[in-house]
């Protein structure tokens, strides 16, 4: 092969990222040479993956209810690095907002269609047997989605409703953390006793969170959104994509979610217990959580009219 002059630009290229590190680049074209070629099963650890679906009971079903959860998780995973891109980035403006933000809402657009693959694909009956071998693990307990809540809007706007009013965004974290709307859908309604899932949930998870929650106490999705100049801010495609995204979190996904609870645990005469202990028939409806991420982007009769339609 002819040594052109892009080969040897790129030799001295090499030569001079490998001398920074105080390394022969010869050693590492000497590695190329006994490397193996690489396959796609083992860049994505195919293997490691599909052993993943480890199921507790006998019943076929329980597979598709963990690998389910499991793509969920993943699609959280990336909204989480789509939004970290955006907050944490040297510069923000709008292009990069309407970008980061489409990817996000491509996800949970994803996510809020595909509820019909468990929904739809996933025997009653059986469903209602193997969940009782999952006590107490619950959805409740994803710590991912908890994030992109923390990540996008400034934590008074996850303040239980019923609290908001007596709590303002300068209060301390703890505090504010303490009155987290999610807090009540695993707390025992008749002694205010949190459920082992939450028990559970916090002591994983609860150092994390606050610290979290102090971390883009300045620079989460909403605060960054503000600091834009003013032309950007009224971009009609930055706003429409944020309030997408806000509606797809907040209702769209949330109404799925309770379709779903409502589906298999719906049974007259009497409702059916959530694994968790969660009460899903309060926690899950939006319209009483009221969480929105970006307030000033939504008129009153909006936000009041919360929850109660699927659509924008």
């Amino acid at each position: 092969m002819k040594l052109t002059h892009e080969i040897l630009d790129r030799l001295d290229m090499l030569e001079q990222k490998y001398a920074v590190m105080g390394q022969d680049m010869l050693s590492y074209l000497d590695g190329l040479l006994y490397a193996d070629y690489l396959t796609y099963w083992d860049y994505i650890h195919l293997d490691t993956l599909l052993s993943l679906q480890t199921p507790r009971t006998p019943f076929a079903d329980e597979c598709i209810f963990i690998t389910y959860h499991q793509i969920t998780e993943l699609y959280f995973k990336m909204t989480i690095q789509a939004i970290e891109q955006l907050i944490f980035a040297p510069e923000q403006g709008k292009e990069l907002f309407i970008r980061q933000i489409g990817r996000a809402n491509a996800y949970f657009e994803q996510l809020i269609h595909s509820f019909g693959i468990m929904v739809d694909g996933m025997d009653r009956d059986e469903f209602l047997k193997f969940r009782m071998s999952l006590l107490p693990a619950s959805g409740f307990q994803s710590a991912q989605y908890r994030k992109i809540e923390f990540l996008s809007t400034d934590l008074h706007q996850l303040v239980h409703p019923d609290k908001r009013a007596n709590l303002t965004p300068d209060t301390p974290v703890a505090d504010l953390y303490t009155n987290l709307y999610w807090k009540s859908g695993a707390t025992e309604l008749a002694t205010g006793k949190k459920t082992l899932t939450l028990r559970q949930f916090e002591q994983k998870y609860m150092q994390q969170f606050t610290q979290l929650a102090a971390q883009v106490q300045d620079c989460n999705l909403w605060q960054t959104y503000q600091r834009l100049n003013e032309s950007d801010q009224q971009d009609a495609a930055l706003v429409q994509a944020l309030r997408t995204y806000d509606f797809n979190v907040n209702v769209r996904w949330a109404l799925s979610h309770l379709r779903s609870a409502a589906r298999y645990l719906e049974q007259q005469p009497q409702v059916i217990a959530a694994t968790g202990g969660t009460n899903w028939q309060q926690y899950l409806p939006p319209r009483f959580q009221l969480v929105v991420f970006f307030p000033g982007l939504w008129s009153a009769e909006e936000i009041e009219g919360w929850g109660r339609r699927p659509q924008l």
